[in-house]
Order: C-alpha cells, then sequence, then structure tokens
C-alpha cells in the first residue's frame, strides 16, 4: 500500500483529529495573541484539502529541507521546529494582491494558488542517557504528536513538547506520518530549571549579526563542535535585508520586501550546515534587531522606507512600512523556534527566564516594539541634538516599565543573577577624538540609559550581566553611571554591573590589517572611554558565558576567516565577574588578550587556534577575513 500523507482520509476516518492536528502545528497562529487575524484561517487549509482531484504526495516525494531546530525552553516545556516539504524552495502563494482585500488576508487563492495537500507529521521526544547522548531508536517515547503542515506556513512545523523534566536533556525527531524512512535528523534540546531550583552552573554560546553573504558561518559550527554550553542565545541581526551576487549570493538577490522574500531568505540562512549543526544541537533564545526587518528600523520606519506617501512610491516597492514589518514577522515566527507571546500591535518578543535562583535571562527589542526615530545616517545632526530628550525611549512606555518591575522582582525572589539580553551597545562610547557617538545605540537615547541606571542604583539591583551585538566589534566594559556615581576605574569600584559585547558571526567590521589598523583603533577606544576595559574588531566570532553562584565568566572566541569554510577557533580574551562585586575582575582578562587594546594588559598575537573538526592546535594566517 502507498503511504499517503493527505489529511482528506484522517479527516473522513477521524472527525475533528484534521483541526486538533492543524491546531498542534503553532506555525498556523498569529504572532500577536491580540491579532487572530495575523494567523492562518485553519478551516479554510482544511476546506481547501477536501477539493476533488487533489492528489497526494508519497512520502518518498517528500524532505525535510531545513534541519530540525529548538528554542525557548521552559521546566516542563520546549519548542521543536523543521520543515518538511516536495521542494527546498519557499512557497510563494502569500504574496502582494491588489484590489481591496483587508491588509492582513491570507485568502490569496484568487491571485496565487495554494497547495491543497496537507503533509502530516509525527513527533517524539526520547530521553538521553547521562552523557546526553541519543539512546537506542527503539526505546518509548516520553512524549510525541502529530501535526500538519501546508503551503500556507511555507510547509513549516513548530510544535511544543509538552510534559518534560526540568534541566533535562532530550533528544527528538520528525518523520512523515506512517513513513520509517523519511524522517528529519535527531535533534538536542535542553529544558530550562524550575524558577526555584538551586542550579549549579548554566552555560550560553552567544552570538549576532549573521550576515550570510560576508561570510560562512564558521563560528556556528565551532561553537557545535566543542560543545562547551546548554543553550544558544542570539541578539539579533540573525539575517540581512540585502540582496547581493557572488560566491555566498543571497535568495533572493535584491533587497527584501514581500513574505515571499522574507521566506526565502529565512530558507538560505537555514541551508547553511554550520546553522544546521548548531540548530539541531542546543535550544535557542533569540530576539530580533533591525536587519531582519530593514536597516536601522524603528517605530515608524527605515533607513529606506518611512510611513511617508514619497518614500512609499520611491523606495517602498509598493509596500508600506506596516505591511513590511507584518512580512518579516511572518517569516520569522514560521522560521524560528520562537513561541508565540502576550504580542500586541508593536509585535512584542521581550520576555523573560527565570532560570533557578541562578538566573534570570531577560530579553529585550530595542529596535522595532516602539522605539523612537534613530539614526537614518541623512539625520545624525538633529539625532545628537535630541538624543537626551527625556521623551525619547529605545522601548516604548510599556516594555520600559515591564523591564524596571522584572529587575525588581527578579532581586525580590532572589536571583543571583540577571542576564540581559538587548541588542545594542549600553555603554557610553566616545567613537572618534571628536567625541561623537552612535545615535543608533543606547548613546541616541540618554534619558533612556540614565533611567534604567537610576533604577539599578536606587534599587540597589546588582549582579547585572547586560549582552549586546550589532556592533560586529568586541566590547567589555564596566557598568557605572559615569558623571552621576563615584566610578574608580582601577579597581572598578562603584559600577553596578558588566557589560559585554559580542562581535558578528560573519557580518563585516574592522576595515584593514589586524595591525596596525585594527590596533590602532581598538586602542584609540580605551584611551577615550573610562570604563571600557577591552575592546577588538578584527576577528569574527562569538563568546561563552558561564554562570554560577560564584562568578560568571565570559570566553571570547574568534574566527580568523569567513572568506572559506573552516573549523578554526582562535582564543580571543577571558574575564571573570565575582558575584557582588559588580565590576570586572582586576587584572582584567587575566592581564592578556590575544588581540586589539586591554586596559592595563598585553595583545600577545600569538594565532594559535584550534582546530574543531581535529582537536588539534596550531599557528595559523590568513590575509583575508570576509568573501568578496
Amino acid at each position: 500500500m502507498r503511504s499517503h500523507v493527505l489529511l482528506w482520509a484522517a479527516s473522513v476516518l477521524l472527525p475533528g483529529l484534521a483541526t486538533a492536528s492543524f491546531d498542534g502545528n503553532l506555525n498556523y497562529d498569529s504572532p500577536s495573541r491580540r491579532h487572530p487575524r495575523l494567523g492562518i484561517d485553519v478551516g479554510l487549509v482544511e476546506r481547501r484539502s477536501w477539493k476533488r482531484g487533489s492528489i497526494a504526495y508519497e512520502a518518498s516525494q517528500l524532505h525535510f529541507t531545513h534541519g530540525v531546530a529548538s528554542g525557548d525552553p521552559w521546566p516542563e516545556s520546549v519548542i521543536l521546529w523543521t520543515r518538511v516539504a516536495p521542494t527546498n524552495e519557499s512557497d510563494s502563494s502569500e504574496v502582494p494582491v491588489e484590489g481591496t482585500v483587508p491588509l492582513w488576508s491570507h485568502e490569496t487563492d484568487r491571485f496565487a494558488k495554494a497547495d491543497p495537500n496537507p503533509i502530516c507529521v509525527e513527533w517524539k521526544v526520547f530521553e538521553c542517557d547521562d552523557d546526553g547522548d541519543d539512546e537506542d531508536e527503539a526505546r518509548r517515547p516520553v512524549t510525541y504528536g502529530r501535526a500538519y503542515t501546508t503551503s500556507d506556513v511555507d510547509y513549516t512545523i513548530k510544535v511544543e513538547a509538552k510534559g518534560l523534566q526540568p534541566l533535562t536533556k532530550y533528544s527528538y525527531q520528525f518523520n512523515v506520518c506512517g513513513s520509517d524512512s523519511v524522517k528529519s535528523p535527531m535533534g538536542r534540546t535542553m529544558t530550562a530549571p524550575r524558577k526555584d531550583d538551586a542550579v549549579s552552573k548554566l552555560r550560553f554560546a552567544v552570538f549576532s549579526c549573521s550576515n550570510y553573504a560576508a561570510g560562512y558561518f564558521n563560528v556556528y559550527g565551532n561553537a557545535a563542535r566543542k560543545d562547551e554550553h546548554d543553550y544558544v542565545i542570539h541578539l539579533g541581526d540573525y539575517m540581512y535585508e540585502y540582496g547581493k551576487e557572488g560566491e555566498r549570493a543571497t535568495k533572493p538577490t535584491k533587497m527584501l520586501w514581500t513574505l515571499h522574500d522574507y521566506r526565502t531568505r529565512h530558507g538560505l540562512h537555514r541551508s547553511d550546515p554550520d546553522l544546521q549543526l548548531l540548530s539541531q544541537n542546543y535550544a535557542w533564545i533569540t530576539t530580533w534587531d533591525d536587519h531582519e526587518f530593514s536597516d536601522n528600523g524603528y517605530r515608524d520606519g527605515f533607513v529606506g522606507l518611512n510611513n511617508t506617501e514619497d518614500s512609499f512610491l520611491k523606495s517602498g516597492a509598493g509596500i508600506s512600512v506596516d505591511t513590511r514589518k507584518v512580512h518579516a514577522v511572518r517569516s520569522y515566527f514560521e522560521w524560528m523556534p520562537i513561541r508565540q507571546t502576550d504580542l500586541d500591535d508593536g509585535l512584542r518578543v521581550w520576555r523573560s527566564f527565570q532560570m533557578g535562583k541562578l538566573l534570570d535571562l531577560i530579553i529585550l527589542d530595542t529596535r522595532n516594539y516602539d522605539r523612537s526615530i534613530t539614526d537614518l545616517y541623512w539625520n545624525k545632526h538633529y539625532i545628537s541634538l535630541i538624543s537626551d530628550d527625556p521623551s525619547r525611549s529605545l522601548m516604548g512606555a510599556r516594555q520600559e516599565n515591564w523591564f524596571y518591575r522584572t529587575l525588581s522582582r527578579s532581586k525580590r525572589r532572589g536571583a543571583i543573577w540577571r542576564v540581559i539580553g538587548n541588542q545594542i551597545m549600553f555603554s557610553r562610547i566616545f567613537q572618534n577624538d571628536q567625541w561623537t557617538t552612535n545615535g543608533d545605540a543606547w548613546d541616541g537615547y540618554v534619558a533612556n540609559r540614565n533611567r534604567t541606571l537610576k533604577h539599578l542604583y536606587d534599587n540597589k539591583i546588582d549582579n547585572n550581566l547586560f549582552l549586546a551585538g550589532d556592533t560586529h566589534q568586541n566590547w567589555v566594559s564596566d557598568l557605572a553611571w559615569l558623571g552621576t556615581k563615584p566610578y574608580d576605574q582601577a579597581s572598578g569600584s562603584g559600577a553596578i554591573g558588566v557589560e559585554l559585547g559580542g562581535t558578528a558571526t560573519s557580518s563585516t567590521g574592522q576595515k584593514g590589517p589586524i595591525e596596525p589598523v585594527a590596533g590602532d583603533a581598538a586602542r584609540g577606544m580605551i584611551r577615550r572611554n573610562e570604563e571600557l576595559a577591552w575592546q577588538e574588531g578584527y576577528y569574527r566570532g562569538y563568546f561563552h558565558l558561564t554562570v554560577t553562584a560564584e562568578k560568571s565568566t565570559a570566553k571570547y572566541y574568534g574566527s580568523p576567516s569567513v572568506a572559506t569554510r573552516n573549523g578554526w577557533d582562535i582564543p580571543l580574551a577571558n574575564f571573570t565577574i565575582y558575584a557582588g562585586a559588580n565590576h570586572l575582575d582586576r587584572p582584567i582578562g587575566g592581564g592578556e588578550a590575544e588581540s586589539g587594546a586591554l586596559r592595563d594588559g598585553k595583545i600577545k598575537h600569538s594565532n594559535l587556534t584550534l582546530d574543531t573538526n581535529s582537536g588539534k592546535w596550531a599557528v595559523v594566517g590568513f590575509d583575508k577575513m570576509h568573501v568578496d
């Protein structure tokens, strides 16, 4: 008997099963509980599958095209993701349409036909052994389920695996219903601890700014092969909206505007083997920055598109700011292992994770939710003039108040550490000897930063670790309220925490050779900025953050070249923050770093690098950092 995966037969034999199984795929939901029309009409999809002439897919026609992923771990559940389809290409049925249809309408069959054939997928979750490895495939699953997907959600599947144990490693796998041969890769994930658990240690690998066209995602693969972390944090710019030809040509090769454009770019990223490897083996906790939408986004627009008729006609390809944002959000929700949060019309992704008594992980959206106007390149002088205006906010009043309440609640419940994941640099950074600052970072929203620091100092909320991406360079600073609270640079006394800024996965950084160009730039940054301890802009990379009750350590790693796919991983610097100290331990970085500039320390330039493919160390050097 042929193995069919058409919904029709199941719906006839078991009324109600169809709708229940569609509901099992979270990607049919709206990204916003307050805006259900942003979701897919499951009843319409179900009725479409009953049409005469529909031909079921054979299991042999289907493929798990983009690996598997997991994310947003809770103590008793985790999100599992995959894509199963007859083709690697993203579906183009959900294209912008002409006429007087509602803005969020998904009923576009009159304009571009959707695939009428649902695909049935089963999923299973298994316990891992004590080493976290997969056990015999014949073992019984601890939980399992079935869900359907269609072209309406680009053939993606996202389910919540429930009934799990806290702080436990699991493996998981998808298969086409009724088929023992068409299976996804075996994934691995880990749940979070309960909020009151006594947790001895948690480890995170922190990434940002992964530009496909700029270079290979070597650092994703390096971190996965080293296997020295429990969870992945991605601080945004997971993908970029630009188009480019060449060795790492983007799909599409143009700027992203439509839902099909954004879906296609997500699919391109998930085709990368190093991204697949890291996604397959760890639960991700993500937020977006601007390039998942468009460059230097804020509440009302982007660099090249604002809510004006002129930009709509000249720059927007006939697509408004709001429509473009919906396309970006819909595709992000479909392709990323993120939970549906209590979103509103501001597109909320800010949320928190209470990870035992050890830490609270607080994920912010300092980019898209309700951000006041930012640096759009042509308005730099204006942004400089209004940077300390009290009415300006990176987060909007609702998120900002939630942030302060969450910080206070974290202290009251006895969490030792507060780890704040945000997109952009928090510390004041003078960029050059003219003392200019970055108006697209917290420096462009001085009053918002002052309100945050005031809340921390006034309420004696300590052990704060701010994580940042966006800049494509490494920055490590004591977190100090300069000019308002005393701060001693030599000892770090007076700080209220530490900022750990990470470089890009692959996006371009400091131009020029490592010395003297990149080195001179870093030394200038250290000289101009009192609280800055280490700066490095040459290497692409990531950092490992290990948190215990006694201390937190950040280990920075770089890729010596993303111009080719390779497994070389170079240690750059290590930093320690002891609980209760609220500043970097002295001597900073143990007194030495591989590259950049380190306050009161030396730079080695050893080029001693680990090959994560073989486990061997060697002195290596590359002349070229990025793909042309």
